[in-house]
């Protein structure tokens, strides 16, 4: 079985994600902050003329914040029910991986904090982390994430 992926880096490392779940990839463009918003929800933004909520992996991460480049992209995906945008540091690449290029993550590194590592798939040299979108934020999260005001 292979799988699609869309793979984007995140403070110098691959991360992939199903394209199943992938709605778009956009330029970065305005974002609207809105008031207490959880602290890894960047704010709002307006795609398409439906407004959405953004937010950055690298604070969800808990990765240093260097800004964004003109490498930087918002892929807005489908994560639990909701439409959100991800901010990340740039957009690679859609690959093809066989399952068998998957392994699952070690339990060395898989804590709380990070059950939404679903395997890291060895491409090449490289190695890509894949996520569980549907695990990157807790219950909680995305229950504050759907509170946030995204009425035009």
């Amino acid at each position: 079985m292979e799988h699609q992926l869309v793979v984007f880096d995140l403070a110098g490392e691959h991360y992939g994600v199903d394209i199943a779940v992938v709605e778009g990839i956009i330029k970065m463009q305005a974002i609207t902050a809105v008031p207490h918003a959880p602290s890894f929800v960047e704010g709002v933004t307006n795609l398409r003329g439906k407004v959405l909520p953004v937010i950055d992996l690298r604070k969800r991460f808990g990765l240093p914040d260097t800004g964004t480049t003109r490498d930087s992209r918002i892929v807005v995906v489908e994560m639990n029910g909701t439409t959100v945008g991800m901010v990340v540091d740039g957009v690679s690449e859609v690959l093809r991986i066989s399952a068998e290029a998957v392994e699952p993550p070690s339990p060395i590194v898989t804590t709380v904090d990070s059950a939404f590592i679903r395997g890291i798939a060895k491409v090449g040299e490289r190695l890509v982390i894949l996520l569980d979108l549907s695990k990157v934020l807790t219950g909680e999260e995305t229950t504050e994430l759907e509170a946030v005001p995204t009425a035009a």
